[in-house]
């Protein structure tokens, strides 16, 4: 240990008794680390801690835990050089821990299809919703007094619990040094209105965060004091968590302010997801005033972030309809909208009762959560639907690979094959075999983060860690499935559905034709090209390719639930491809739906490849609602583009909204919406100077249309604009 305490503070707390546990030793680092981290209330004023302290070399991230930046102590050796000795003693032990999250052991199976890109699995932190608002309603105070009630029913269990009760005293630690230097910015403050500010955190800081707060100011201060120590994920059902104490407050200035501050926070940080409105189990209307407040400051602001959902159901209120098209016509690309009865009757398939299933959020992207009671939204990987294609007409072999070496399961030479069941049961085959690589890879992860990423303050803050004495990643929460997104799910059925067509049915061409077609990348093969590239494509409600499509997604996400996740739950799945999705085409060859080889065009929603829906949004919705979306345990991307000068009308408005309602009444789970002048998309590529603030919707983000890369531009582009 140094003997300076504020240098290296968390390896200080985390190396200073050895012999204790792992999970004590990381509590024990937090409280060091809290003494001495660097505190701000930044431009937007509300409490900012560091994760990383500025004399320091370690830090802790509550989304990926002990993070090292080797490289540092070479700087703080050569700035403190009478603690060099014990620093250098500080990297040899810390240096174990070393990104510690990211390194697992994963399956020969797994890696393998993984460098085909026909998939990932595991290695990373993930996202999550831990209940924030126990810190809003319940305070350290209240959640010490839960630590030690379970710890009396769990004998030896001490080190889990004293781990816990550290990181509250973290918490209140930071809240001490809050308050002082609020005191301190009131008194120097020249600005009458940042003084006042200054002033109500003081008083906030007076009751926050061992006790509950007591109005708006102080809710949203005690938010986000514990918000930014986990580091700016997702705060999941916000409205909710909010209420009590917005209820509890008149002052309609003092709630825009705060929400105002709160969403250029929000901006500042690049914070998740944001959930809004939905049912409880009674299917009661969960929208208030706050809900309201939240969609109309996203139209004010006009920010990209946070990501903002909007759970609707049957009796959702037009107003907050109406307030979620305003945002829309604003060109935010926000609020993503989500069906209840869809979302909450797939969460109950698996086994979440309706008082649970009716809690859920999304974090990351868009996938779904319990909010405060699981941890299972994290993303555990994703299977490439038209890279098992691939490997179906191949036999496990990539031809993307110079020798065409076989990187998947042997599921039969598909020139063999007499009918059209064979080639798809050997399709199939592929989506098995990779839906069993990414799994293996994902618990291989699951099990190091298990050891090596306890998180105390994520287990105070999710229920069944307590009741467990369990870690929030060891299967301390009471729901811990795990979600794998499907990628190119279009291009999967149109491809079988070609093959279907031309090659067993009309028998046109043979499967020897078709190979040596899609080897050549359809050079010199003209004819064989236009027939198959002009077949019927998924999206314009044409039923054979419809349902070919929507055979190969269900057959995907059931095959899913058969293997169970390392955490204690079972796999599920959804769509959300986001930026990936032009490498994934990058890494496919030619396919019989007229994709050539190696271009990064590929579907990325459960809609239609971009362009390739034709016939007009009412047909996209009859197509994607052959799709079993009860099966879809994450967000299950439907993704449209409207032209702005048609959908920013009264007329444009109520359109989309009877759009959406008709899907969702169809069995439609989520609707994904981007309103963007198509001219403008193409002048922005090709001058992005003036459109800096363009925004589209990605797969499961909002995003800047001028950051993304050239090939992931045409994607958006390519993306039919539908007229209302």
């Amino acid at each position: 240990m140094t003997s300076n305490p504020q240098i290296d503070c968390f390896a200080n707390g985390f190396l200073s008794d050895p012999s204790l546990p792992y999970e004590e030793r990381i509590g024990l680092g937090l409280v060091e680390m809290a003494k001495y981290t660097d505190i701000s209330f930044k431009d937007y004023i509300l409490p900012t801690a560091e994760w990383m302290p500025s004399d320091s070399a370690v830090g802790f991230m509550h989304a990926s835990g002990i993070k090292v930046m080797a490289d540092r102590y070479d700087a703080l050796i050569e700035k403190y050089p009478e603690e060099a000795e014990a620093l250098e003693a500080h990297r040899e032990e810390m240096c174990s821990y070393l990104n510690y999250d990211f390194h697992y052991a994963g399956t020969d199976v797994g890696a393998r299809l993984s460098s085909a890109k026909a998939g990932w699995g595991g290695g990373w932190g993930g996202h999550a919703n831990p209940d924030f608002g126990k810190i809003v309603n319940v305070g350290t105070d209240g959640i010490r007094a839960e630590i030690e009630r379970y710890r009396a029913l769990n004998p030896g269990k001490d080190a889990f619990y004293n781990g816990c009760r550290y990181a509250m005293d973290s918490l209140d630690i930071l809240g001490d040094r809050f308050l002082s230097l609020a005191r301190q910015m009131a008194e120097t403050c020249e600005n009458e209105a940042d003084r006042k500010r200054y002033e109500d955190a003081a008083r906030a800081f007076e009751v926050i965060p061992r006790r509950p707060a007591y109005d708006f100011t102080s809710a949203v201060h005690a938010f986000w004091l514990v918000f930014a120590v986990d580091a700016f994920d997702s705060p999941g059902r916000l409205d909710q968590m909010l209420r009590r104490c917005y209820e509890a407050t008149d002052d309609r200035e003092e709630i825009h302010d705060m929400l105002s501050r709160l969403w250029d926070a929000f901006h500042e940080t690049r914070t998740w997801h944001v959930t809004l409105g939905g049912t409880d189990e009674n299917w009661n209307d969960m929208c208030f005033g706050l809900t309201l407040d939240m969609l109309k400051i996203t139209e004010e602001k006009g920010y990209n972030t946070p990501n903002l959902s909007v759970r609707t159901h049957k009796g959702t209120p037009e107003e907050i309809w109406r307030a979620a098209a305003d945002c829309l016509a604003a060109g935010t690309a926000l609020p993503t909208l989500y069906n209840d009865h869809v979302v909450c009757a797939a969460l109950e398939k698996i086994g979440i009762p309706p008082h649970d299933s009716h809690e859920y959020c999304m974090n990351g992207c868009n996938q779904i959560d319990i909010f405060g009671k699981s941890h299972m939204g994290l993303e555990d990987g994703e299977v490439c639907l038209a890279k098992c294609v691939e490997f179906a007409l191949f036999n496990g072999c990539d031809p993307m690979c110079p020798v065409c070496d076989r990187y998947s399961v042997n599921s039969g030479d598909a020139r063999r094959f007499k009918t059209f069941e064979e080639f798809m049961r050997a399709v199939k085959r592929q989506i098995s075999y990779v839906v069993y690589g990414m799994t293996q890879n994902s618990n291989a992860s699951q099990h190091a983060k298990s050891y090596s990423g306890h998180n105390p303050l994520r287990s105070c803050l999710t229920e069944g860690c307590f009741e467990k004495g369990v870690d929030y990643r060891d299967g301390g929460p009471l729901y811990n499935h795990g979600q794998i997104l499907a990628e190119g799910i279009a291009d999967a059925g149109d491809s079988v559905y070609a093959v279907k067509k031309l090659i067993y049915d009309e028998k046109k061409y043979t499967m020897d034709l078709l190979l040596d077609a899609l080897l050549a990348d359809f050079e010199g093969y003209e004819d064989l090209y236009r027939d198959f590239s002009s077949c019927a494509k998924f999206g314009n409600d044409i039923e054979e390719v419809d349902e070919i499509t929507a055979e190969l997604t269900n057959y995907f996400l059931r095959e899913l639930k058969r293997h169970r996740t390392y955490r204690g739950g079972i796999f599920t799945g959804g769509c959300s491809p986001e930026a990936r999705i032009a490498d994934y085409g990058k890494r496919i060859g030619a396919l019989p739906n007229g994709k050539r080889r190696g271009t990064p065009m590929l579907a990325d929603s459960i809609c239609a490849t971009p362009g390739n829906d034709m016939a007009g949004p009412t047909a996209a919705v009859k197509s994607a609602l052959h799709y079993d979306q009860e099966e879809a345990c994450s967000g299950f991307i439907f993704q449209i583009k409207f032209e702005k000068k048609a959908f920013c009308t009264e007329k444009g408005k109520e359109s989309f909204i009877a759009l959406v309602k008709s899907y969702f009444a169809g069995g439609g789970q989520q609707v994904t919406t981007t309103v963007v002048s198509p001219e403008d998309l193409r002048r922005a590529k090709e001058d992005p100077e003036g459109y800096e603030s363009l925004k589209v919707r990605i797969g499961g983000y909002s995003g800047y249309f001028t950051e993304f890369d050239p090939e992931l531009q045409d994607n958006i582009i390519a993306r039919t604009e539908h007229m209302m």
